[in-house]
């Protein structure tokens, strides 16, 4: 429609996506994993945990409990020693518990290809779910994590700080089918450029339309 074209925040957006995918055109999730249920436990473990850290825990974790009845009949104290060095180990050990008996109970031990579905589940919110739903579902989703909310300010595609009113105004901004690959995309130029706290204008090729670059060189 003309006037969404004409929309400055669309056009933006548009820029933003299109400088992206030359950087990134092959940007993924970096978590490692076979299934839907080995992303959502992978999911849950990165929470304030780096995606490296993560890959080096679960493929021990993954052998040792290899299906989701695995998980929901844990051990905790032993799942809870299996995960330690992600962080957080004691809520995480119990949500992944919670998580799958919930999935072996309501789910017939399926992990739900469905957002509201699977925001019910323990330890599961938008986030997570969005991340499963996109790369093992191929069901789009937008991730907000803390790089996608940060350059999203940054860039002016929104203004909010909550996540999920972030999520929502990058939905309205981009086509659903690039919705999951934007979000890796973000991701990955979040982690190697646009950092918190010294971002790396001066190496950027999205400086030229970033609102919040440094207007003069140097």
């Amino acid at each position: 429609m003309p006037k969404s074209q004409a929309d400055p925040q669309k056009i933006q957006a548009d820029h933003v996506r299109k400088a992206l995918a030359k950087l990134y055109p092959d940007a993924h999730c970096e978590l490692n994993f076979t299934n839907p249920l080995q992303l959502l436990i992978a999911t849950i473990l990165s929470a304030q945990c780096t995606d490296v850290q993560v890959n080096k825990v679960t493929p021990a974790l993954f052998e040792k409990y290899p299906d989701v009845r695995a998980f929901a009949n844990a051990s905790l104290p032993e799942l809870e020693s299996c995960i330690r060095s992600t962080g957080f180990f004691r809520n995480k050990a119990k949500n992944i518990i919670a998580c799958c008996q919930a999935i072996l109970k309501d789910h017939d031990g399926e992990v739900p290809a469905d957002q509201d579905k699977m925001t019910q589940l323990p330890g599961v919110g938008r986030k997570t779910a969005n991340v499963v739903l996109g790369n093992a579902f191929d069901i789009p989703g937008i991730t907000v994590d803390t790089h996608v909310g940060r350059l999203s300010r940054r860039l002016a595609l929104t203004t909010h700080e909550d996540p999920v009113k972030v999520e929502l105004d990058l939905m309205a901004l981009l086509p659903p089918k690039e919705w999951t690959i934007f979000s890796h995309r973000m991701i990955f130029h979040g982690r190697r450029i646009c950092l918190a706290r010294n971002p790396k204008c001066a190496d950027c090729t999205l400086r030229k339309f970033c609102p919040t670059a440094p207007t003069k060189e140097g």
